[in-house]
Formats: structure tokens, sequence, C-alpha cells
């Protein structure tokens, strides 16, 4: 049984989802001040039923890390990441005139029902000297907040369209030379307090050995500071991203920064010519205390795309 939702439209900054006296999330389109960091809508914090946050803002290791946000690290020169630009031969650089932006230009669904939330926003990405590349069209969904199984999802999709002359080209650190750091797409940076966490895949799949692999999901289970509690975020593929322009990777490190992406392009460049589109669509479930793979499997099983 789904559990009622309020929601709040601070207009011009944020979109909050509460349940039970609980904010569940904060969706930020407000632009940040520090172009640096790669101005784009963001949603932090994240929060189990429980009011458990399992979402990192700003850390001191990654400015850039908020939340849960998209991004694309490399794509055509242009840094759509945040911060430091991966140049091969040279390690990280502070390129500033090299990170571009994603610009919220308006949301063309905002429908609220009883337990749920679906937003359709509008967005430009704009390299870092004013030319806009790409429009995309956003649909995050709010959803199955149950309090009996201490869980609630959020569905995130992209659909992005290429308005150049020329090709768009996405790549990742991996695809310019560094080893096993093919960040980009859909990311999650958890809290400081989940490094060491447990990762967990299908079939037997775990740890951080799931870095570069593919699976339709994965899950990381995180011990909180203060409390004696744990907390699980799942990560999930849709159906349709089997057959995507690209396949998809995970990103995954615990041990030193507690960090999940959906890699588009992890260890090969593709490119989207002008005036074409492409289409992923993800989901992350929010759960408290730590699931074990057959609970995460059961849970998919009955709360399918």
């Amino acid at each position: 049984m789904s559990a009622p939702i309020t929601v709040t439209h601070r207009y011009g900054e944020r979109v909050t989802v509460e349940a039970g006296g609980v904010e569940l999330l904060s969706y930020v389109y407000k632009p940040d001040p520090a172009a640096f960091e790669s101005r784009k809508p963001y949603t932090h914090p994240l929060r189990t039923l429980a009011g458990r946050q399992v979402s990192a803002y700003r850390p001191s290791d990654h400015r850039w890390h908020k939340g849960l946000q998209m991004t694309s690290s490399h794509l055509s020169g242009q840094n759509f990441w945040g911060g430091w630009t991966y140049v091969p031969g040279e390690w990280y650089q502070d390129l500033p005139d090299l990170v571009g932006s994603m610009r919220h230009d308006g949301f063309e669904e905002f429908a609220v029902e009883d337990e749920s939330l679906a937003l359709g926003e509008k967005l430009t990405w704009v390299e870092n000297g004013g030319g806009e590349w790409a429009r995309e069209r956003r649909d995050l969904v709010v959803h199955s907040v149950a309090p009996d199984d201490g869980s609630w999802a959020l569905d995130w999709a992209i659909t992005l369209t290429n308005i150049r002359d020329e090709p768009l080209e996405f790549g990742s650190p991996t695809t310019a030379g560094r080893e096993m750091a093919g960040y980009t797409g859909l990311h999650w940076r958890g809290p400081r307090e989940f490094r060491g966490g447990e990762i967990l895949g299908p079939g037997g799949m775990g740890g951080e050995e799931m870095m570069g692999s593919q699976a339709p999901w994965l899950a990381f289970v995180g011990e909180h500071d203060e409390v004696d509690a744990k907390s699980k975020l799942v990560f999930v593929h849709a159906p349709e991203n089997e057959h995507a322009i690209h396949e998809s990777h995970w990103f995954v490190r615990s041990h030193d920064i507690p960090t999940v992406a959906f890699s588009w392009a992890f260890f090969d460049e593709f490119t989207l010519p002008p005036g074409e589109s492409f289409h992923y669509r993800y989901r992350v479930v929010v759960a408290d205390g730590a699931w074990d793979r057959d609970r995460v499997e059961h849970y998919l099983k009955t709360h399918g795309f």
C-alpha cells in the first residue's frame, strides 16, 4: 500500500516531496553560484522514510558532487560534470573555461497525485562560451512510498537532442586514457559515513569488482553514524536501456568515495548526430535497512517498470 505525499514548490528554486513528516527529496533547479562546479539541477537531500540522509552535498574531496544529478564528464571537449577536467598525459587540470552547464527552462508537466509526483522538465545544455548544444526533456516520478516496506522510488528519464550543426561526442576519463574511471551519466554521491559500504548485484555479483560491469541493477548498503542503522539504495536500468544508443556500464566506488553512476560511455565514446536524440530511463529505490540480494530481487519483481 502506497502512502500519501506532500509536494511543495518554491518557485524558481526547488521542489520538495514529503511523506509521514519526512522530507524524502528536494529537487533543486536554481542555478548554483559556482560555475566551476557545473551549474545544473540536482536532487539533495535524499532521505529514507525513517528520515536518514543518504546523499552528500559538496563534500570536501569533490565540491561538484551534489546528491543525485545528471552529468556528462567528457562531451565534445567540454566538462558537464564539474570541477577538474581529466587531460590525457596531464592528469587532472583546473580548466574553468571548459566547464559547461545545464539550464532549467521550465516544467512542461507538474502532476501531483495523492501518492505520486510527475515532473516533466525542459533543459538546455550550454557550453562554457554560451553556445546551446542540446535540448533535454527530463522526466522525474516519485512513487511507491511504502511505509510497511520502508522504501520509496524515484524514476529518472532523459531524452537528449543534439541542436548543434555537428555531432556531439560523449566520453569519460577512461575513454580519454585513465583506466577504470569511466564516470559520466546519472550520478549519485553518498554521505561520507557510507565509505566501506556493501555493493550487491544480481547472480552473486558484488563488491568493487562491479566497476565497469554490466548488470540490470546494483545495490549499495551504507551504515549510518550516530544511529544503529543501515540504509540501501538500489539503482535499476529500465528494460528499454538495453536498446539505447550506447551500452551502459556501472561506475561504483565504496572504500574511498561512496558513489554510483549509470555510465553511458565507460569504455568507448559514442556520437549523437545533429538533430538526433537518445533516451535512457532509470529507477533509484531508497530503503531503510540492509536488504539482501533476495529481497532486492523480490522488490524488483513486484515493482516492475
